[in-house]
This record gives structure tokens, sequence and C-alpha cells, in this order.
């Protein structure tokens, strides 16, 4: 259970789920609301109409017995003097709330002698509801400020709530006077109940389906992904990387990240491919030294006087330049990052140089510009130091050495005027155990690794180390590295 609710796709469903619950839920509540406030409008449009019809029949000075009132039981109205007692109401009419009274039958009034000064005290006062409210009509003015409340009534037994219209008339000889007349809400209720009862039955079916269609979509678009994951277990437990995982026709991200498995799946064969070769060439180039020193270290020991001290000590020398260059290439294999001390490339080139004393061939120098960069000293060290005695296996006569600046950054150059390089061969050369020709054989000391150092330490430096034709006929390699 755990493990469902633990997937993609039941964390999809859910999530779509919840928000299509949400926003049905807010959808359905404004709804309501909205449908409820519609109808009670329209309950009290109706309300006001009824009321100010009966307001018009007393603006007319009909008596109130003769008012010819609506039925209660769809229109209770109330008529209120400006004391505040019934004076009208509707027939069969019980109980009533949210009016200006709670009377249900009218109470008779002592008619009002017209006087000049009664007159004045009537018009524009009135609180036929018995509130502050002050209306200031005319004799025969019916007042335009109407009133709503909700309230409910009992008529001949029967009990509902309704929307009362309050609206207030000035009649000549009764003084101001107020009416209130109500409009059935029954409508509203049952719409509001017929919607509401919709929603709870119709919105959990739609969340079901919603989550359905969830679901099975989320199912077919993860489908690739259980492809991808199924391969690479395969792949794991198989250790075959030559394998890839399917590759969806689509262009989404599940495309793309079957095509970028399939590049990290390749890079990782290619290195795997290429520790297997590293490991398989250390090995035959360490079998060979240590053949010859056994050799003749067996030799020496059942003929001392046949023993050859300055081969043996060739080959260990050898054997130890060998371990080191190794040791060299898994530390950089492992990410060994160059030091950010900062020195003169052109003054490292005359202290190295000075150093060698017992080259074949003595190495000039046609232009050390200061130069500074920054990096490990002793790997710059070593890179020129290989590419020198690349330099001095391959020259017949001459091997120069310069340090420039060029384009903004620092130019370290090694030519010699040996054979050169092959166009089709100038990147293979960099590689590791790699020998172009007879010249670089194991007899003349070389492992195939020099190069490779030097190209490695280049890269970690931020810089590029590359190869072409000397301008004396050899091969010219440059180091290029920021000059900072």
């Amino acid at each position: 259970m755990s493990r469902l609710f633990g997937s993609v796709r039941a964390k999809a469903t859910l999530g779509a789920t919840l928000v299509v619950a949400v926003a049905l839920l807010a959808a359905g509540s404004a709804v309501l609301l909205a449908l409820r406030s519609s109808l009670t409008d329209e309950a009290g449009t109706a309300a006001q109409s009824t009321a100010n019809k009966v307001a018009t029949r007393l603006a007319t000075g009909i008596a109130y017995d003769k008012l010819d009132l609506p039925d209660g039981g769809d229109t209770p109205v109330q008529v209120l003097d400006d004391d505040g007692r019934l004076v009208a109401a509707s027939e069969d009419l019980e109980r009533i709330s949210g009016t200006g009274s709670g009377a249900v039958r009218p109470q008779p009034t002592p008619t009002i002698t017209s006087h000049d000064d009664d007159d004045d005290d009537h018009k524009g006062r009135g609180r036929g509801n018995g509130d502050d409210d002050e209306y200031l009509l005319e004799p025969g003015e019916i007042s335009d400020d109407v009133k709503f409340t909700n309230g409910s009534a009992t008529v001949d037994g029967t009990t509902a709530e309704y929307r009362f219209a309050r609206v207030g008339v000035n009649v000549q000889g009764k003084g101001d006077l107020t009416v209130y007349a109500g409009a059935p809400l029954s409508a509203e209720r049952s719409a509001v109940n017929t919607a509401l009862t919709a929603m709870l039955i119709g919105f959990p079916l739609l969340l079901v389906v919603v989550a359905g269609v969830t679901w099975l979509v989320t199912r077919r678009a993860l489908k690739p992904v259980e492809g991808i994951r199924g391969e690479m277990a395969a792949i794991t437990a198989s250790q075959d990387l030559a394998r890839r995982v399917p590759e969806p026709d689509s262009h989404d991200e599940i495309a793309r990240l079957a095509r970028t498995t399939n590049e990290t799946l390749a890079a990782l064969e290619s290195s795997v491919e290429r520790q297997r070769r590293f490991v398989a060439d250390a090995s035959h180039e360490l079998r060979s030294p240590i053949a010859s020193l056994r050799t003749q270290l067996e030799v020496g020991a059942a003929h001392p006087d046949l023993l050859d001290v300055d081969g043996a000590v060739a080959d260990t020398v050898r054997l130890q330049t060998l371990a080191a260059d190794l040791l060299l290439l898994a530390r950089l294999d492992a990410g060994e990052r160059p030091g950010e001390k900062r020195f003169d490339l052109a003054a490292l080139v005359r202290a190295e140089l000075a150093q060698r004393t017992g080259d074949r061939i003595p190495v000039r120098t046609v232009g050390l510009d200061p130069t500074e960069v920054t990096g490990s000293r002793g790997q710059l060290a070593r890179i020129l130091g290989n590419l020198v005695d690349n330099a001095q296996r391959h020259a017949a006569s001459a091997v120069s050495v310069e340090v420039r600046i060029r384009d903004g950054a620092a130019v370290l150059s090694v030519a010699d005027d040996g054979g050169g390089v092959p166009p089709a061969e100038r990147e293979r050369v960099f590689e590791r155990f790699v020998r172009l020709d007879d010249a670089r054989s194991r007899d003349d000391g070389g492992a195939g690794l020099g190069l490779a150092i030097a190209r490695d330490i280049t890269t970690r430096h931020g810089g590029t180390l590359t190869v072409r034709d000397s301008p004396t006929g050899g091969a010219l390699f440059e180091l290029h590295l920021p000059h900072r």
C-alpha cells in the first residue's frame, strides 16, 4: 500500500483530484450563493410590487376593509399606522415575524380630524414601523425608500419563509402608513436544495471520473519511464554497458531523459573500456621491465660475474618512471585539482631548461616573454618536461622553446625538426600508450604516456594542448593557458 501511494502516478492522481475538488467546492459555493441571491432578489421584487399596489390603493383614500388584500398564503400583507398599530392584514394570517409588528388582527383607530395644525404635524413625519426613519412624504405620495427583511408567517396552519418589502405611503386624513408585503422563499429554498443535492451527487462522481482519467493518462505517460527503469535494472544485473534504454518517439521530457540516459551509458561504456585498456596496457608496459629486471637478477644470482648492473639500474629507473606516470594519471582521473599559485611561466621554463644538461640535442629558447599564469608549478613543469622529452626523441638537430602572450593567452611552444605528426594522428597522439612509429618504441624509453599526461594536466588548468607543423618541418606543440 505504501509503495502504491508512493508512486508518481498515485501522487499525480491524488493531486489532480484534490485540485479539482477544491475548484468544484469553490465553484459550487459560488453558484449556490449566486442562485440564492438571485431568487431572493426575485422574491423581493415580487414583494415590493405587491406592497406598491397596496400603497397605491391606500393613497387613493380607500378604506382599510375595502383594500382587497392578496391571499395571505401567497403574499401576506400588513398595514401599520403612524403609531405602529396594525390597521389591515391578510385573511387567515395566524402568525408573522420579520415585519414591524407581530400582530395579525387589525386594531381600529379613530379617524383623524382634518385641521391645518394636524396636517402640518403629519406632513413629513411618520414612523409606521416604530423606528426613527422619516418618510418626509406629501399626502398621497408613496416612498421610494424600500426596505427588505426576511421572516416567516403562518397562514391557515401553514408556516413558510418570506421575503418582506416595506413601503411607506402618506394618506390624507390617515397620516403616514407602512405597508409590509411578503413573497414566499419556497422557490429559492427548493432551487438551492435541488442544486445542492445535484452537487452532492454529481461532484463525487466527477471526482471519480477525474481520478480515473488522471490515473490512466499518467499510467500511459509514465509507461516509457517504466521501460527505462526496467532496462536500467537489466543493465545493472548483466553489467552489459553496450545495451541502451528504449527511446520513445515523442519529443517530451521523457524522450529527452531516455536520450540523456543513453548518452550517459555510452560515456560510461567508453570510460570503462578506456579503463580496461589502460589496465591492460599498464600491465603490458610493466611486464617488460619487470621481466627484464628479473632475468638480470636471476643471471646475476647464478653467475655474479655476468650481472649487468647498468641494465638492471636502467630497467629499475624505467619501472620507477612508469609507476610514477601511472600514479599521476590515477590522481588526474580522480579529479585532482591544480593549485592556485600565481607564477611567471617564462621563469619556470628557464629554471627547468637549466637543469637539462644531458639532452641529446641542446634546447634553445627563441623568446621568453614574462607571462604570469595560475596553477600548479610542478604540473606545468611536468608538461614542459614531457614535451621536450618527446621533441628530443624525434628531433634531427634542433629543439626550441618559446613563451609568448597571444590573443590574451599565455602560449608555450615546443618545436623540433623531426618527421612531424601526420594530420590524421594529431588527436590520437594524445591517447594513452599510443606510439605512432618505431621511433617511439620501448627501447627509446617511451611508454606512450607523456603526451597523454600533458593533455590531462592542461585540461585541468583550463587550457588547450595542440600539435601542428613546425616551421622547421617537424612538430610544433602549443600549450595555451589563461593569462591571469
